[in-house]
């Protein structure tokens, strides 16, 4: 082995070494306060995050409200929260709007990779249905109203009935939307002239459900719907959801395999701010409609002991917390991804800090 290739073996052992060390920001002469809310996508991530991380740091308070990608970006960007959860990476006029208002910048961390599926009710099917882009974009759009078109029934092999399809959509902003109609949108040309991407969008036709949970639960209510949710909600709600036909031609049901497999993709062209999309990845195991989850944290945080509770949970998130991902039916990040927000986390500093680097026992381990 040549010796350039034993420092980097040595160099990535001793990295390995800091991130099993536990992390702990420590007992508080004070105790601090950590507001965030944003994506129900992610929301079962962050509260069992919350729940454990606050046992290994007794001065440390969380909270995160479960009300929508749209309202965390929007609370993020008035200093209402710390941080925001978000499944849509915001555009530029979104960062740039952040800057003005906040004199600091907007920083995307990814923390964990999930799933849009179709969810659906149909008395009397209980089989897996199998849909092609060209399908759910039709439903989507209201150009197919019948289940029993032959459009679906093709694909899915599948007798089903010829009552009228109830589709099922979210009201508020939300970035289980901005994922699903970034699949249509590239899937699907009609759809993305006529309609678009967005955490929210003017619906072609549908019923309306807030958040994640109100619409399994409207779907779970209304005989013959179908909806999208995060895929940990359908599992929760016991909802049957289909696979998805990739752009190898192969349908594949959401896992944590198959939403892996569509970041892995992406990871080596990253960009600097995480900022990507893997909805149509390529790759014959790749779920088509898959994302990363992001946390939204201003560059310039007002306490230095609220930064260092900030830094501490997400660090701790990056490292501990990817261990529970699976078993809430999220994928972990890949650790190419996790190795690059480790030095991007040194980016967020104290307002009187002066410095990336405000001394924190969190960031120091």
């Amino acid at each position: 082995m040549k010796a350039g290739s034993n420092s980097k073996v040595v160099s990535g052992l001793l990295m390995l070494m800091l991130w099993a060390i536990p992390i702990h920001v420590g007992a508080q002469d004070t105790p601090v306060f950590v507001k965030g809310d944003g994506s129900t996508f992610a929301s079962p991530i962050y509260r069992q995050w919350i729940e454990m991380f606050e046992k290994e740091n007794s001065g440390v308070h969380l909270t995160y409200v479960s009300n929508g990608s749209g309202a965390g970006i929007h609370d993020v960007m008035l200093g209402t929260v710390d941080f925001a959860g978000t499944d849509g990476p915001l555009n530029k006029t979104q960062m740039l709007d952040f800057s003005t208002h906040r004199n600091c910048e907007i920083l995307h961390f990814p923390t964990a990779l999930g799933a849009d599926v179709p969810i659906y009710n149909i008395p009397g099917v209980t089989q897996e249905l199998r849909f092609t882009p060209d399908a759910l974009a039709g439903i989507y759009l209201g150009e197919i109203t019948k289940w029993n078109d032959s459009r679906i029934v093709q694909s899915t092999g599948v007798r089903l009935p010829p009552n009228d399809i109830v589709v099922v959509h979210r009201k508020d902003g939300s970035g289980t939307t901005y994922v699903w109609t970034d699949y249509l949108s590239k899937v699907s040309p009609k759809w993305r002239n006529e309609v678009g991407l967005g955490i929210s969008v003017i619906w072609p036709v549908g019923l309306a459900g807030g958040g994640n949970q109100g619409v399994v639960e409207l779907v779970d209510r209304t005989p013959y719907s179908i909806g999208y949710s995060e895929l940990s909600y359908a599992i929760q709600q016991q909802l049957l959801y289909g696979s998805v036909e990739n752009s190898s031609g192969r349908f594949i049901k959401a896992s944590s395999a198959s939403v892996t497999a569509a970041a892995a993709g992406v990871v080596d062209n990253m960009p600097d701010d995480f900022r990507v999309s893997i909805t149509d990845a390529p790759g014959p195991t790749a779920y088509p409609i898959s994302s990363f989850t992001w946390m939204l944290i201003p560059s310039v945080v007002a306490e230095p002991a609220k930064r260092d509770a900030m830094v501490g949970f997400l660090r701790w998130g990056l490292t501990t917390g990817q261990g529970i991902l699976d078993g809430l039916s999220y994928a972990p990040l890949p650790q190419a991804v996790i190795s690059r927000e480790q030095s991007a986390i040194d980016r967020i500093r104290a307002a009187n800090s002066g410095s990336a680097q405000s001394a924190t026992s969190a960031s120091a381990r």
